[in-house]
């Protein structure tokens, strides 16, 4: 449906307010009213006060803890939003929950990102802008568009000024590799690799470093962070490899379970993310951890799907 001639709506969940607002200020529009509540037994509840009929609407909502809460918050507001007649319903998930489990690694496994992205059609939205899946191919799962945004523009704008050729960027897997060698090519930077074995879910075993790392101040990147294991045993690798210093980036910071004591006894010395979940206090306040906002970005691509503009120019600047 054609809805550019009609008027830009913000709605947002609960699971990151704070990102939605700043989209919202940077398009000068405010978050439209959505009261969410629940029964006494967990219910979710979902009211319009206001008139949605035939607007291009966005509703905010990334799937992070709670992640089963949050999903079905968000398919209960577009059911509302498409049986009160919007004229477009567009997805804006910062952050995909469930996109880990994108294949049948195991004999009978669910392929669960798929069946989400089944829900989400099924609950009545036309489109999805989410940023950074954890493998690029779920855009696939969807049988309607996908506007999928990418973190790396925004991370590598801020270490850019800050590199030099005794910088080194480290996928800290095998399977991260192509977004390292990406991210590398954006700030003219070397490309190194932490090979790893992970003998069972949530713990690893790093085995060796592919690439120079001796000397040089090395940046690992990746697309999220659960429970640090990861990023935190590859920079043990990378300072016993001979590395000087060892920064990380991510696009979410999840940061599940022992996550924060990891990352704060870990030879890291800096750690950038995105806002595209809602941090705690605690996250907020630990000086390791910087967050950067990609409210910009995604208002600029929500501009540009509301124009039927290009996508590709919005990291231009």
């Amino acid at each position: 449906m054609i809805t550019h001639g009609n008027t830009i709506e913000i709605l947002s969940g609960n699971s990151n307010r704070p990102l939605a607002e700043a989209v919202a200020a940077q398009l000068k529009i405010p978050v439209s009213s959505a009261e969410v509540s629940k029964f006494s037994d967990g219910e979710i509840s979902i009211t319009l006060p206001e008139s949605v009929r035939g607007k291009d609407l966005f509703i905010f909502q990334s799937t992070s803890s709670p992640v089963n809460d949050n999903f079905m918050e968000l398919l209960i507001m577009i059911d509302a939003c498409k049986r009160a007649s919007a004229g477009r319903i567009t997805a804006v998930m910062p952050y995909f929950g469930y996109a880990r489990q994108d294949r049948k690694a195991r004999p009978r496994d669910p392929i669960t990102a798929k069946l989400c992205a089944d829900i989400l059609t099924a609950a009545g939205a036309d489109r999805v802008m989410t940023m950074d899946l954890h493998a690029a191919q779920i855009q696939g799962f969807f049988d309607i568009p996908v506007d999928h945004l990418y973190g790396a523009p925004l991370l590598a704008k801020h270490f850019k000024k800050m590199m030099n050729e005794e910088w080194v960027v480290v996928s800290p897997d095998v399977g991260s590799v192509g977004r390292a060698r990406n991210f590398a090519s954006r700030v003219d930077a070397s490309l190194a690799i932490v090979d790893k074995r992970r003998p069972k879910a949530n713990a690893i075993e790093v085995m060796n470093v592919i690439g120079d790392v001796k000397g040089k101040t090395c940046l690992m990147v990746d697309d999220m962070i659960d429970t640090a294991g990861t990023i935190c045993q590859g920079a043990e690798a990378l300072i016993k490899n001979g590395a000087k210093e060892v920064y990380a980036c991510c696009t979410h910071g999840v940061f599940s379970g022992p996550a924060m004591e990891r990352i704060t006894n870990s030879p890291i010395k800096n750690l950038i993310v995105l806002d595209t979940i809602n941090m705690p206090e605690a996250v907020r306040k630990n000086p390791k951890i910087k967050i950067v906002s990609s409210a910009k970005a995604i208002a600029k691509a929500i501009t540009a799907v509301y124009q039927d503009s290009s996508l590709s120019a919005i990291y231009e600047d």
